[in-house]
């Protein structure tokens, strides 16, 4: 089995929308902002939906827009921008995002300061797309310090603080820090059960990531634990089909195979699979990984099969009665 291959689940800040009483700059040449913002919101829902296409052609008409009517470094231009380089990401384009992200924080800093709240839900998504690309002590540096932003705002048991942590949790797993990243899940997960309450979908993202580093620390019946919960919590919340009732099952998948109940870890895998091709096709890479996952664990009943069947022929010739030597001519 393959170690650190369950799904965590990553925290994105989206900026909804900008505000209509904003006029246009007069020194820049055109563009409606009602249009933009009609065009920012659109892509908000297509991009909700799951519309990736769709919302970046969304968001680049609004930046289009934004860009003549308040010029290129005006905050309602990082809103847009913001919002294009998350569509991006999860497209896959992480270079796109990452340059979307790294404007959309500089026309923050230089509007709002260094430690604005705006500058921190930058930085948050900023740190999302670098941990994606593998610079983790980069990505490391973003959560932490969004983390400082969000906590000298809004104190430390708010919402928005809880998703830096989460996230902070994620890349110091990722980075061999088991203990220090349990400690952000559980600090996570205690602000928002005492914000929405235990069966909200952010208390579910917490426990699914608490029970994928417990899971690497050796605790499975912890582990187990979590990722069941956080299922009851994902399919009450969203249904059985959704992409995040995929990805816990999934993992719960893990923990049941290394726990030796192939056959519940089968069920599982198959669960995930089967979620995935009706929401996402058989082409999305979390699709292919599922697959894998399943292919994975046949191969291993497949060998459990054959060792079990040469365990009966060697019990047949040899004899089974406890202790009974086999004589060697």
């Amino acid at each position: 089995m393959k170690p650190g291959t369950f799904s965590a689940i990553l925290i994105c800040l989206i900026c909804a929308s900008f505000t209509l009483h904003v006029a246009a700059d007069p020194g820049f040449g055109g563009g409606d902002p009602a249009e933009a913002v009609d065009l920012n919101n659109r892509g908000l829902a297509l991009y909700a939906s799951g519309d990736l296409e769709g919302a970046e052609i969304c968001f680049e008409g609004a930046l289009e827009i934004a860009e003549g009517a308040y010029g290129p470094d005006h905050p309602n231009v990082a809103t847009v921008v913001n919002n294009l380089g998350l569509s991006l990401r999860d497209s896959g384009n992480a270079t796109g995002a990452k340059a979307c992200f790294e404007r959309a924080l500089a026309i923050g800093e230089r509007t709002y300061g260094l430690d604005h709240p705006m500058v921190a839900t930058y930085l948050n998504n900023l740190g999302l797309v670098l941990r994606d690309m593998g610079d983790l002590p980069e990505a490391k540096r973003c959560f932490e310090r969004a983390l400082a932003i969000e906590e000298q705002a809004y104190g430390p048991h708010h919402p928005n603080v809880a998703i830096n942590v989460n996230n902070l949790g994620l890349v110091l797993q990722e980075m061999g820090d088991l203990e220090v990243a349990k400690g952000c899940f559980e600090r996570a997960l205690a602000i928002d059960e005492r914000t929405y309450g235990p069966v909200h979908p952010n208390v579910a993202t917490d426990v699914n990531n608490l029970g994928g580093v417990l899971w690497e620390m050796g605790d499975l019946l912890g582990s187990k634990a979590c990722f069941e919960r956080a299922l009851v919590i994902g399919e009450g919340a969203f249904g059985f089909d959704h992409p995040m009732v995929a990805t816990t099952v999934n993992n719960l998948g893990w923990v049941l195979w290394e726990m030796g109940d192939l056959s519940g870890a089968k069920a599982c895998f198959e669960g995930a699979l089967a979620i995935g091709v009706t929401g996402r096709g058989t082409n999305d890479p979390t699709v292919a990984t599922y697959s894998e996952n399943l292919n994975l664990l046949l191969q291993d009943i497949g060998g459990a099969e054959v060792a079990q069947l040469c365990s009966e022929e060697n019990s047949t010739a040899y004899g089974d009665a406890p202790g009974e030597m086999i004589a060697r001519g």
